[in-house]
């Protein structure tokens, strides 16, 4: 990969982060920096898609997970859900978001979270080779879901106003990170109760289930109560930090590259998902739960691809635990003593993690069926699928910054992009 991209300081890449949002082939229509690009829109190349795909949500080896807690003193803590390491950090290594992309040539899916990695890092060695190695794993883990750009039209309620004249646009490339709250929220319910809290439904004013048997027997302490919508905000906080750090990694990596483009709001996640489809409007073809207590509906997942820990996915909550109880401690699960991990004697570290109690198992399948069925929805206080961020890459086009801005509105990899990933020999 013959493009300087290795050698690139990250310092240079933070401080000449900015959003730059005019691509080849835009037009900024009036106002004092009216602009006609004068080329046509250039999209990406499979490489530099993959290349920003692999900065986003590459796997770069093992996790370290959470080592300790105070709920099993003598074992290895049992909180993480994936060890798999990516190019981003996710709370207790419960490892929810997928990133969804797309471009002129369609939409696509890549989803890293559950590739076992090969080594503690596979970032190593000749830095050339390793990130070739990342890239082709993010390549082997993407799947084609269209051969046409998203649907999403440039008018309200879609976008916000003043992205009407860039986003989604000919030419550019959209990145859209969405994170599983059903799981995160699990993750979550699991660490508290292990640790002896009461959940209580502070909406409702009253525990969240009957935690009554659970606190004869000693596994609840009746004097430790963690408010529901505290813990599912903090869930929340999780996924969106999660999103947003897979976006930020993304334009650091464009700065980089020389590519423009800025990570943004103002999209309606709602038609992103596929909201309006019975509009006309596909978006990424979703699967939504209504219910005349909300607003808005529930975005739960997307079929075959990501699906929420929820109904209509699984018939209940039992269910559903269920299956993040397997991904924890079934085949090929975090604690799975057959498969490696981080550690120098994986398999003795996995093998001293203690499976789950039945009695626990009913405690948290007590919760989150009492919030599904109270609020017909897990979690109750935000969506199931969350996106809350965006990140459009585009091909610069120097000349409405050299006719509207003082010198140095970009960096040098934007001045050479060009020829440097598109001119001869270019990607060797």
């Amino acid at each position: 990969m013959g493009t300087g991209l290795t050698e690139f300081p990250l310092l240079d890449a933070i401080a000449g982060r900015r959003a730059r949002r005019f691509g080849l082939g835009m037009e900024l229509p009036s106002g004092p920096l009216a602009y006609t690009s004068k080329a046509e829109p250039v999209p990406l190349s499979e490489l530099e898609r993959s290349m920003l795909i692999a900065a986003g949500t590459g796997v770069t080896g093992w996790t370290f997970g959470v080592p300790f807690g105070p709920d099993r003193p003598d074992e290895h803590a049992h909180y993480t859900q994936r060890y798999t390491g990516r190019t981003t950090p996710t709370a207790a290594g419960i490892g929810t978001p997928v990133l969804f992309t797309a471009d002129d040539s369609g939409t696509y899916l890549t989803n890293t979270r559950d590739r076992l990695p090969e080594r503690v890092r596979e970032f190593e060695g000749d830095r050339a080779s390793a990130l070739e190695h990342i890239v082709d794993l993010c390549r082997a883990n993407t799947v084609q879901l269209s051969e046409r750009r998203l649907d999403l039209p440039a008018a309200p309620p879609h976008m916000l106003e003043p992205n009407l004249w860039m986003a989604n646009a000919s030419g550019s490339t959209l990145f859209m990170p969405v994170g599983d709250a059903s799981e995160q929220v699990l993750g979550f319910m699991a660490m508290a109760l292990a640790n002896g809290n009461v959940l209580v439904d502070d909406i409702a004013g009253r525990p969240a289930g009957d935690p009554g048997p659970f606190i004869r027997s000693g596994l609840l302490n009746e004097t430790k109560r963690v408010p529901l919508t505290v813990l599912q905000q903090m869930a929340y906080e999780g996924n969106v930090a999660e999103l947003a750090f897979i976006g930020h990694n993304i334009v650091l990596t464009m700065q980089a590259m020389g590519l423009g483009g800025l990570y943004f709001n103002g999209l309606n996640r709602w038609s992103i998902l596929g909201a309006f489809s019975e509009g006309g409007v596909e978006g990424l073809g979703f699967r939504f739960v209504h219910d005349d207590r909300w607003v808005l509906p529930n975005p739960v997942g997307l079929d075959g691809h990501i699906e929420g820990l929820c109904p209509p996915y699984v018939s209940d909550m039992s269910e559903a635990v269920n299956i993040f109880i397997d991904r924890k401690f079934g085949p090929e699960g975090a604690y799975d003593p057959r498969t490696p991990g981080p550690w120098q004697d994986a398999k003795t570290v996995k093998q001293g993690v203690t499976p789950y109690s039945a009695e626990f198992v009913d405690c948290l399948t007590d919760v989150a069926q009492y919030v599904y069925d109270t609020y017909g929805r897990f979690p109750n206080t935000f969506t199931t699928m969350v996106l809350s961020g965006y990140v459009q890459a585009v091909h610069l086009d120097t000349g409405f910054y050299d006719t509207n801005y003082q010198p140095g509105a970009y960096l040098e990899t934007h001045a050479h992009h060009m020829e440097r990933w598109h001119g001869a020999g270019a990607g060797s």
